[in-house]
């Protein structure tokens, strides 16, 4: 059995998605609602709501094979007031890299360290961020290597997230999952061009790693949605209309391809605040027809929540996701236990990592990594 301690765990997504395979010694998240899921689905014996700042060495039992940090994103994000890494929200990273030193110094440092974040960390000022957080892996004594998934590889959501995978200096690689250069699917031309500007300290410790690609295509997102959702029902006509009027001619022709392809087409709506050549800023709602929902994202600091258009024809309904629907697009099944509050789940799943995303790097590289290690110990 593979062991875990998941920090900002939020509602324990990164657990589920490490499968039965693996044990939770340990999870810690400061947000009470948050907790309160994470207890609804997981129970509450290995769950501490704390802020990490307070943890320490004595309150982690045992000795975990994989840390997993999904730590908060909101400054390094596209939609945030650009703080970086100094910010009181995702600085709140170098408290976790603090108790990572004292197990070290205990000798009790995972084997394993994943790192998950927004691809806004990757540029976030001016690449300094991303450079302190490879620098930190370094400076712990870590090989690591950087992957972008986009979570549209796995499940009906466009979500591509920074993933940096480290893994103890003293322990065996195996080869198969080192790549010799970047790879496509994985490594972004920023990525690339993040890793080639790091110091040489963090350079010598960086590598790129082997994932495979998926194997299954993921299911569309009028597959993901619910016929009459209690907690978001369709809007009226007039509401509808009010939002297609919010459209520009560019999203306003999208939707007439619709219309015009005589087939039920679903497809995702955010609006957006848009500032103009000429200084203006003008709300737009904006659609895609790809299959895809546009990223969830938390309906906190003025982000507007997501909603769908289903077109017959000429007819055109609109209403916001639901709660479920929302959690189906993460890649939760639907046993998964959701607040009642439609704000309080939303802001569990749009803050949540990609359970089938967690799956594949389960698979495709923590446990291999693990296996070596358990052979040379053998």
């Amino acid at each position: 059995m593979r062991t875990v301690y998941e920090f900002f765990a939020g509602g324990g997504m990164a657990r589920l998605g490490l499968g039965p395979g693996w044990s939770c010694l340990f999870a810690n998240d400061v947000d009470e609602k948050k907790a309160a899921t994470y207890r609804a689905n997981h129970g509450d014996e290995a769950l501490s709501v704390a802020d990490i700042a307070t943890l320490s060495a004595d309150d982690l039992p045992g000795k975990a094979d994989l840390a997993w940090a999904s730590f908060p994103c909101q400054d390094l994000s596209l939609a945030g007031a650009g703080a970086g890494l100094s910010g009181a929200r995702s600085g709140t990273v170098f408290a976790f890299w603090r108790l990572m030193a004292n197990l070290a110094a205990r000798g009790r440092a995972p084997a394993l360290i994943a790192l998950e974040n927004v691809c806004g960390a990757i540029t976030s000022n001016e690449g300094r961020d991303f450079a302190a957080l490879c620098g930190a892996f370094a400076e712990a004594g870590y090989r690591f290597g950087p992957l972008v998934i986009d979570a549209a590889l796995f499940v009906a959501q466009s979500r591509p997230r920074l993933f940096l995978v480290g893994v103890r200096g003293d322990l065996p690689l195996r080869p198969d999952v080192i790549a010799p250069g970047p790879l496509p699917l994985f490594h972004t031309p920023a990525l690339i061009y993040a890793m080639e500007r790091l110091p040489a300290a963090a350079r010598a410790r960086a590598l790129w790693w082997r994932l495979p690609a998926p194997r299954h295509a993921p299911l569309t997102l009028a597959e993901a949605l619910e016929d009459e959702p209690a907690d978001a029902p369709w809007r009226s006509d007039e509401e509808t209309a009010r939002l297609i009027s919010l459209m520009s001619p560019v999203h306003r022709a999208k939707l007439d391809q619709a219309k015009a392809s005589g087939r039920q087409q679903v497809g995702a709506v955010y609006r957006r605040t848009r500032t103009l050549p000429d200084g203006q800023r003008l709300q737009r709602a904006e659609v895609r027809f790809d299959d895809v929902a546009g990223c969830l994202r938390t309906p906190g600091g003025g982000s507007s929540r997501q909603m769908i258009l289903v077109v017959e024809d000429e007819a055109v309904r609109s209403r916001l996701l639901s709660a479920r629907e929302t959690a189906r697009l993460m890649g939760l099944p639907d046993s998964y236990r959701l607040p009642r509050s439609y704000t309080d789940a939303y802001h569990v799943t749009g803050d949540g990592v990609v359970v089938p995303v967690v799956d594949h790097l389960a698979r495709g590289l923590f446990e291999p990594l693990l296996e070596r290690q358990t052979r040379a110990a053998a």
